[in-house]
């Protein structure tokens, strides 16, 4: 009896520290989950992927850096500063925007207009799906996973 309970103990630790690997995130794991996504969903060939998914990465990358100057300071002391603080969050959100702009045109120039917004459309679809899975506590119910969703349209 001793040595069943001690078994079934080490199973069950092995089984717990298994799950908790599983909710670690792996970002190169979430980049290629989305990655795969948006060329199913847009119906990318080889040729396609290979030449959106570096303008898709470049274009993250500056956005992470500018996200980055939005979010990295506390609360500024006296409504001056807190003004002036606004004043660049907002001019962070139309670089956000115009950078948005400039990569999409470039990413029409090597994929047909309609695959560029497919894959706009998938990678929201992609994000939110993703944000859901978090946010009820679990692992992601991601769009990988048979969670994808129509644009526009609310579950």
């Amino acid at each position: 009896m001793k040595r069943l309970t001690t078994i079934l103990f080490c199973l069950m630790m092995v089984i717990s520290v298994s799950a908790q690997e599983q909710k670690k995130f792996s970002p190169e794991k979430f980049q290629a989950d989305l990655e795969a996504y948006i060329t199913r969903e847009a119906h990318f060939d080889q040729q396609e992927a290979a030449k959106y998914f570096p303008l898709l990465r470049e274009m993250q990358a500056k956005q992470r850096a500018i996200y980055a100057r939005m979010y990295k300071k506390e609360k500024p002391s006296g409504d001056a500063k807190c003004a002036e603080a606004i004043a660049n969050y907002d001019k962070a959100n139309i670089e956000l925007k115009q950078l948005d702009q400039t990569y999409h045109k470039k990413m029409m120039k090597v994929v047909p207009a309609s695959k560029v917004f497919d894959a706009m459309k998938a990678e929201n679809d992609f994000h939110r799906n993703m944000m859901k899975g978090f946010q009820h506590g679990g692992r992601p119910n991601g769009p990988f996973n048979g969670g994808g969703k129509q644009w526009g349209k609310r579950r």
